[in-house]
């Protein structure tokens, strides 16, 4: 589905968010924060616009998406920058070290993830002690005053304007419409993420709340299985014996003189 749509995504994002998904995309880059020298991991990341943004600041950036389409369209336009990586990877299982990235992000993409807290966990794992993840995902809006006609349009409008700008795309902007109504709200998605072991969870509404911007911090020190704690006690050799004084023999019992009562 996404591979079809590969080659007009960007521009049919741009028409249905009104070009909103611009101020979103560096309200995202700032949450990440990155700079010369960091290893950021840009999951479902696409084409690889997102990816850009990040770069451009100096990290160096994997992006990583299950879309081969996406994948390919990347490279072809982003073939002279050398920060930019792309990566075939499945967000539940990726396939990097523990504690190998400085942050992680992912934009529109978790609800599409068949397990999305087992990719949380997965983020969790690949970014090091005290790395941030940055999550930007269409939400749940507060009011019901724009709740309303943002659920109309979605159903109704925004798959028929997709499908006029790409044939294709129209049955995949429906599909990804009804991934929106059936996605967790804000306050559930940050549950999520402390659950996934992330401390200093917060978020903040973008666009009345169409869009949520989520923020979380690895702990410090990760917590380490109990079976590598165990093992780590078994491997510390015993402490030696305190030596003490040996004991002393005991003495001959003095012989008695013949005739002496007992």
């Amino acid at each position: 589905m996404f591979d079809e749509v590969s080659p007009r995504y960007d521009v049919i994002n741009d028409v249905l968010t009104v070009g909103n998904d611009r101020l979103w995309r560096v309200a995202t880059t700032k949450a990440i924060a990155p700079r010369k020298g960091m290893r950021v991991l840009d999951l479902a990341a696409g084409t690889g616009t997102s990816s850009a943004a990040i770069a451009r600041h100096g990290a160096h950036v994997v992006a990583a998406d299950f879309s081969e389409g996406m994948l390919d369209e990347g490279r072809r336009r982003h073939a002279d920058n050398d920060l930019i990586e792309f990566v075939f990877a499945d967000a539940t299982n990726l396939p990097f070290e523990d504690d190998s990235f400085d942050a992680a992000t992912i934009s529109y993409g978790l609800r599409n993830v068949d397990d999305p807290k087992r990719a949380l966990a997965e983020m969790a794992r690949v970014v090091k002690p005290g790395g941030r993840i940055v999550i930007a995902e269409f939400s749940t809006p507060p009011s019901p005053l724009v709740r309303a006609p943002y659920q109309f349009y979605g159903r109704h409008v925004l798959p028929r304007i997709a499908g006029a700008i790409n044939r294709g795309a129209a049955e995949a902007y429906r599909y990804l419409n009804e991934s929106i109504e059936q996605w967790p709200d804000q306050n559930e998605l940050a549950r999520w993420m402390r659950e996934a072991g992330l401390e200093r969870v917060a978020y903040r509404n973008l666009t009345f709340g169409i869009v949520a911007l989520h923020r979380g911090f690895v702990p410090a020190a990760k917590a380490k299985p109990a079976s590598s704690k165990s093992k780590s006690k078994s491997a510390s050799p015993p402490k030696p014996a305190s030596k003490s004084k040996p004991e002393s023999p005991p003495k001959p019992a003095a012989a008695k003189p013949k005739g002496a009562k007992e």
